[in-house]
């Protein structure tokens, strides 16, 4: 066992650490951690065995080596993981940064080799290429033990003296992690699954090794037969040397594909961590200068050419180019970004060259912060799961009990100590509660591993929960279900005037204002024609009412009707006619006119969303409802209902009022989600039974969510619901299983009906097909 002294062990800077913990080997291993911090003053711990961390909140008066010695005095190792440290000032010198962040990975580099080290030692499940090698020669060893005493045929005179041969390196070697952890346990007063295993196969070998040496069982010419039940026969010529090795190679064959599979379901969290770039170009002084993409600060400004990721989130302050940012957010199309625009460090630059400010570096990025919510998640427990593991902490003394009652039963009842001593072994191996430690755990594991490829964020399982009650899901209008910029939708032109003339003209003269409305003229001027916009002259600003000016020789007006009424210019009847039309749809409409007359109308808005309506549908699908909540317009709100298929709306709402409409519905008895992007939806979001947060929008309102949609698309939503579900489903399913089948498997076992290597086999299975069934959550779609 590895020591960590205080030395060793960081100041705790707050009051939350977490530990990467060594020697587990089932779930009640990790009960008994947990229960043990638990008891320390002002100490909140979860040990989660899937993952073999512990997440612990202390207060002031405990120090993190205080931790450490209570899981080594448990019986287990503890090493502190190493926090990112936050990013420093810019005016921090570079070269100090690099230092610090070289010396963290070293660090973190020593705790994960120090946990794998100590993982080989013990057998435990995170050593799968230690358990590959004691299965093989294992499996090698047991496989004649098993034939020569299941096929009499291929029994001879001595054949009891080679199975002993074979069968005694598999239960003193390949035992050696259940023997050793046992012993480990016992020291002190603790017994685990191991603690089953090593005292069923020691037991099945003593009789043997008796039997052989001091009965029948060695005498030439003896012959065993094997049954799938309990046999009865003569004490002194019956061994159990395949139930010995059988049960062991069973059990590491189950362990080793248990740890493949833990390290598969853990594959997506591994994959986001180093989704990101390694080093970057970065411009100092006008030198290009390749560092470690660690010694960057924010301030910064790096080169990014085409084909490279983005090294970290940032500000595009030169070029233009298109960004892939498929391996964060599941969105498979890539986006146009250009002078200005945010981008996000590990997207794919699959453009053009671009240079990049820096805005934020280290664990403030939102690869980090992804990555933190899905390890967060990953260690939390579902309320299903805190009850499984208060059954795993008594399971173990329970079956040695009634293991003893089987065998003290079988003999004053039949008097056949064969029989008792064969089903008493059975009643030890069967018993195992692995599965129902690995229920939860697993399938949290891939379930958020997998969101976080198509951008779901589950903050934690209580959160699953919560998703299958939902009813009601109220949605914020900007920026959720609509763009949340305002945008040219339509031109309506007079007779004889050219939507190009229009756009040209108006959208040059718009060009010149910073209004968002004018900006959204003349940047869809600019998409719409695809040609460069004439300079406006002679600009004059006519507050409340518009915009005027020289363009191309005209003198151009845009603005309210009023703009062009003053100026002596009347609308013609189409026009006036698609300008209340707009306004009936809450849009707002521009009047265009030059050379004294009137010549368009222009209808902007907050563009609807494109996926919006199909979201809406898959959410009535769900079995939700949804509601429309917007601080705008009675005639707004109408409009983007009516074209998304929602009913029911709350329109015309402050942002303080948001939280007393979602109070008001719960108060109708409803379930409520909400998603959201602003500061403004936070409260609200807090106050939701579920929220559900845009990644494209605030931090405030992320922190407040319970889920996050890194992709700004409404259909996620409906994604999220959908998996979050399907991952509850799935632990539910799993803890099933695992109570049902040691609920079944003990009686069966103690009345006599498995032979103890069967036994053994089904219990090794019994968790593969938990952690198997998890793993089915990596193909959602």
């Amino acid at each position: 066992m590895v020591s960590t002294t205080t030395a060793d062990i960081p100041a705790a800077e707050s009051s939350e650490t977490e530990l990467a913990i060594g020697g587990m080997t089932c779930a009640s291993c990790a009960a008994r951690i947990e229960k043990k911090l638990n008891r320390m003053d002002g100490v909140t711990a979860t040990v989660n065995y899937a993952t073999e961390k512990a997440r612990i909140s202390f207060g002031a008066d405990t120090e993190v080596a205080d931790l450490v010695a209570v899981v080594e005095k448990t019986g287990y190792t503890a090493l502190p993981v190493p926090r990112a440290a936050p990013a420093p000032p810019p005016s921090a010198a570079w070269e100090a940064e690099a230092e610090a962040s070289d010396q963290a990975g070293a660090v973190a580099g020593a705790g994960e080799a120090r946990a794998v080290g100590e993982a080989a030692e013990t057998g435990s499940p995170a050593s799968p290429d230690a358990l590959r090698q004691r299965l093989l020669v294992s499996a090698v060893l047991s496989l004649p033990v098993v034939l020569l005493a299941m096929v009499p045929a291929l029994q001879f005179d001595n054949w009891p003296w080679l199975s002993l041969t074979l069968a005694a390196p598999v239960v003193v070697w390949g035992g050696l992690p259940f023997h050793r952890a046992t012993w480990t346990n016992l020291r002190h007063g603790a017994a685990t699954m191991d603690t089953l295993v090593s005292i069923g196969t020691l037991a099945a070998f003593g009789w043997s090794l008796w039997a052989l040496f001091f009965g029948d069982a060695g005498m030439p010419g003896m012959r065993h037969g094997f049954d799938l039940t309990v046999s009865r026969a003569d004490a002194a010529s019956t061994i159990y040397l395949e139930v010995a090795s059988g049960v062991i190679t069973f059990i590491l064959l189950g362990r080793y594909l248990e740890a493949r599979s833990k390290r598969k379901a853990g594959s997506a969290l591994r994959a986001l961590m180093h989704l990101g770039a390694k080093d970057v170009a970065v411009l100092r002084d006008g030198t290009e200068v390749r560092v470690p993409v660690g010694r960057l600060v924010v301030g910064d400004r790096f080169l990014v050419r085409p084909g490279e990721k983005i090294a970290t989130d940032g500000t595009v302050v030169e070029g233009s180019s298109a960004v892939d940012a498929s391996m964060l957010t599941g969105e498979s199309v890539p986006v146009d970004v250009t002078l200005g625009d945010p981008v996000t460090g590990a997207t794919l630059n699959a453009g053009g060259r671009l240079v990049v400010e820096a805005t934020r570096v280290g664990a403030d990025t939102q690869l980090a912060r992804m990555a933190k919510l899905v390890e967060d998640a990953q260690n939390g427990k579902a309320a299903a799961q805190r009850l499984a593991d208060r059954i795993s902490a008594v399971f173990v003394p329970v079956v040695l009990l009634l293991a003893l009652g089987t065998l003290v039963t079988w003999l004053l009842l039949t008097d056949d100590a064969t029989a008792a001593f064969t089903a008493a072994v059975a009643v030890l191996i069967i018993a195992c509660p692995c599965a129902l430690g690995l229920a939860t755990p697993t399938a949290l594991m891939v379930g958020t591993g997998r969101g976080a490829q198509l951008g779901i964020l589950i903050r934690g399982p209580e959160v699953l929960e919560t998703t299958r009650r939902v009813d009601t899901i109220v949605l914020d209008k900007t920026g959720t279900v609509t763009t949340g910029r305002m945008t040219l939708l339509t031109v309506h032109t007079a007779q004889g005037t050219t939507e190009t003339d229009v756009l040209r003209l108006a959208g040059a003269l718009e060009h010149a204002s910073e209004h968002p409305i004018a900006q959204a003229v003349a940047t869809g001027a600019l998409q719409r024609t695809g040609a460069p916009l004439p300079t406006a002259e002679d600009f004059i600003n006519a507050p409340g009412l518009g915009v005027r000016g020289t363009v191309e020789g005209h003198q151009v007006l845009a603005g309210r009707p009023k703009l062009l009424s003053d100026a002596g210019i009347e609308l013609p009847r189409g026009l006036a006619a698609a300008m209340t039309a707009a306004a009936e749809q809450g849009r707002t409409a521009i009047a265009v006119a030059w050379d004294g007359e009137a010549r368009a109308v222009l209808e902007v808005a907050d563009a609807i969303k494109d996926s919006s309506a199909a979201a809406v549908a898959e959410l009535r699908a769900l079995g939700l409802r949804p509601v429309l909540l917007t601080g705008d317009n009675r005639a707004v709100a109408d409009a983007v209902a009516r074209a998304t298929g929602i009913d029911e709306v709350y329109a015309e709402v402050l942002p303080e009022e948001k939280v007393d409409v979602i109070r008001r519905l719960q108060a109708e008895g409803r379930s409520v989600a909400m998603v959201g992007d602003g500061v403004n939806d936070a409260a609200a979001l807090a106050t939701a039974d579920l929220g559900l947060a845009m990644g494209t929008g605030t931090d405030a309102a992320i922190e407040a969510s319970d889920l996050t949609l890194v992709r700004g698309d409404l259909k996620v939503a409906a994604d999220a619901i959908r998996l979050s579900r399907r991952t509850l489903a799935t632990i539910r399913g799993n803890l099933f299983w695992a109570f049902g089948y040691n609920v079944a498997a003990l009686p069966l076992a103690a009345f006599g009906l498995l032979n103890p290597m069967i036994a053994g086999a089904a219990m090794a299975f019994s968790s593969v097909f938990v952690v198997t069934n998890s793993l089915r959550l990596r193909s959602f779609t």
